[in-house]
């Protein structure tokens, strides 16, 4: 029998046992995390399906995972073979696990509350108990009698960023967090999101795999900063010494992951005080845990204001982007040079060794810290997979035709980079051709956008999306994501897409530009740059805004239909291309910088 299907049983029976309906399990961690440590992969280890994105509902009748388009086709071939039903998302009619629920004879829903976030599960609850009364029973310990080998808490050296890399100390984004708290009229706060926590102590870690997070809880108050994290006490490391050494001079005390629910209950016994809480990233364990501890009275919901914060850059950090995105880009123009040369000579290339030659490319770079997330290295079909996972073993081999798509990005002290480029390796199909470009034309429009202030993302994902729209054709992703400065590839509060985001785009704040085409069995096409939102002018109709594109790394001319280029879009192309080839050929060497040359030549 099938492993996954194996472990569903296995659960069944622990649900038969126990008298419960329905069971949930999400792939995240305690701290709503995207990407997560092995220790809180269990959809992956009940199901196979590895996506960033997914969750499992089993019933005694029934099990399914829930997922967006990124993962559809891999979703369809990782769960084949087993029990296990595709629910789609974030598609017209979707049906989400609460609605799904709401209909279903089941009176006791068990869940993991750490690894729910209190919003979605409240949320839930109100959702179910309007067409019969529902048991919710949080389980956080369901897990360890089935996966037995389950992975322990990561920890991973910590190091702290100075305010000459990142132009803030964690001293004045403390103090505005205390402001934010007396203008909420609140005493303190709990933050648990890893990459608010790592940008408001200048701390980074290697917790997550391509996160540079440490798995944490924050505590602030008018007269504390305790700091909830694991130690490796049997095996102490300097980095971290020094770290700690350095946070304590700045009156933030180290506590033990492990105590917060023992020193909260402390704290709230001592003193009466209002608590401010997000329950859009707060677990639902931990949430309820305060709830009975500081009385429900005492609690203050919200939106953390550290997303927003965050997602403005400072001068510092807008400086540390562009030296990213250019040790990045000289990289690219390495690794697109050894391809196509090795390629054309007859070297078998497989997916798997263009990804490992791009990751020892970015190695060599000086500040490195890794890759932002597992590079996906697709050609030809494979690349109709949004969120492909380019394998070690069988991987396909890049040929000299079709399009090779490379989407991939590197973490450095600096900053953070993605980058996608779709290339053509030889003779292109005309289909294949009228999707590049298309494409292209929608990643240029939202490029050359000019827009008033207060403008949200979802008011311009449509310049992106309507040349494919004009030629009935879409893609199911968001058009664009939030990048962090040496922190998550994807970040909020602002993205570009369909769904309804109110939050408009601030000068500072970075976001990447990335539509695509996906043809299942055939091919896929994405062109991404990352794009600084800018002050542009003040008239009498109001401020306007614009964008600069950080990235540098020439796009390919070769596939495109020259007759379906506007004058301005072509004259755009022209302009990127060039400038690339002024800033880059200078770090190259001369045959790699002659190829470059020929590559940018006007269109």
């Amino acid at each position: 029998m099938n492993i996954y299907n194996e472990r569903i049983l296995a659960l069944r029976s622990l649900m038969k046992q126990n008298g419960w309906d329905a069971v949930i399990i999400t792939g995240s961690d305690p701290h709503a995390s995207e990407y997560t440590a092995p220790r809180w992969q269990q959809v992956a280890w009940f199901s196979g399906f590895t996506g960033e994105a997914g969750d499992l509902v089993v019933t005694m009748y029934h099990a399914g995972l829930w997922t967006d388009s990124r993962f559809f086709i891999q979703a369809a071939e990782q769960l084949e073979g087993t029990c296990i039903e595709l629910h789609k998302t974030r598609v017209p009619g979707a049906v989400g696990i609460p609605e799904w629920l709401e209909f279903k004879d089941i009176s006791v829903i068990v869940l993991d509350g750490q690894c729910q976030t209190a919003s979605w599960v409240m949320d839930l609850c109100e959702t179910v108990s309007r067409t019969h009364e529902c048991t919710l029973i949080d389980a956080p310990d369901l897990l360890p009698g089935l996966w037995t080998d389950r992975p322990d808490i990561p920890v991973s050296p910590i190091i702290t960023l100075s305010e000459e890399n990142v132009g803030m100390s964690r001293y004045d984004k403390l103090t505005d967090l205390r402001k934010f708290l007396i203008l909420k009229d609140c005493d303190s706060i709990l933050i648990s999101a890893l990459d608010e926590i790592a940008w408001l102590l200048n701390i980074r870690g290697e917790d997550i795999s391509y996160n540079p997070y440490v798995i944490s809880y924050l505590f602030v108050s008018q007269s504390e900063a305790l700091w909830f994290v694991t130690k490796n006490d049997d095996l102490p490391d300097q980095d971290t010494e020094d770290s700690f050494r350095e946070l304590q001079a700045d009156r933030v005390s180290i506590m033990p992951y492990r105590d917060l629910k023992l020193i909260l209950q402390e704290i709230f016994e001592a003193e009466e005080q209002t608590v401010f809480l997000d329950p859009s990233t707060l677990n639902f364990s931990v949430y309820k845990e305060i709830e009975e501890m500081a009385g429900k009275d005492n609690i203050v919901n919200g939106r953390s204001p550290v997303p927003l914060w965050k997602s403005v850059k400072n001068e510092t950090e807008i400086e540390g982007m562009r030296e990213a995105f250019l040790e990045d880009g000289a990289a690219m123009e390495k690794f697109l040079f050894w391809l196509e040369t090795s390629v054309r000579s007859g070297v078998c290339v497989t997916e798997w060794d263009a990804s490992e030659k791009l990751t020892l490319l970015r190695s060599e770079i000086p500040g490195y810290r890794g890759n932002s997330f597992a590079n996906i290295s697709a050609y030809g079909k494979n690349a109709a997979l949004p969120h492909y996972s380019t394998p070690v073993q069988g991987s396909a081999v890049i040929r000299q035709q079709g399009l090779y798509l490379i989407d991939s990005g590197g973490q450095y002290l600096f900053g953070t980079t993605d980058i996608t480029r779709t290339i053509p390796m030889g003779e292109c199909s005309s289909i294949e051709r009228e999707d590049y470009t298309l494409v292209l034309k929608g990643m240029i429009a939202l490029s050359m956008a000019v827009f008033p202030k207060g403008t949200a993302g979802c008011q311009l994902d449509v310049l992106a999306r309507n040349p494919l729209w004009q030629n009935v054709r879409n893609f199911g992703h968001g058009t664009g994501h939030g990048l962090g400065c040496y922190l998550g590839v994807h970040e909020g509060p602002q993205d570009i897409r369909q769904n309804f985001n109110p939050q408009p785009l601030l000068p500072g704040m970075i976001t990447s530009d990335e539509p695509g085409l996906y043809r299942e069995g055939q091919h896929g096409v994405r062109h991404e740059n990352i794009l600084l939102c800018k002050n542009l002018c003040r008239n009498g109709f109001g401020d306007w805004l614009c964008f600069e594109t950080l990235t540098l790394c020439h796009i390919d001319t070769s596939a495109i239909i020259r007759d379906m280029m506007t004058a301005e879009e072509t004259a755009w192309l022209n302009a990127y291309n060039r400038r690339v080839f002024e800033v880059l050929s200078p770090r190259l060497d001369d045959r790699t910088a002659e190829w470059l040359r020929i590559k940018t030549l006007p269109l």
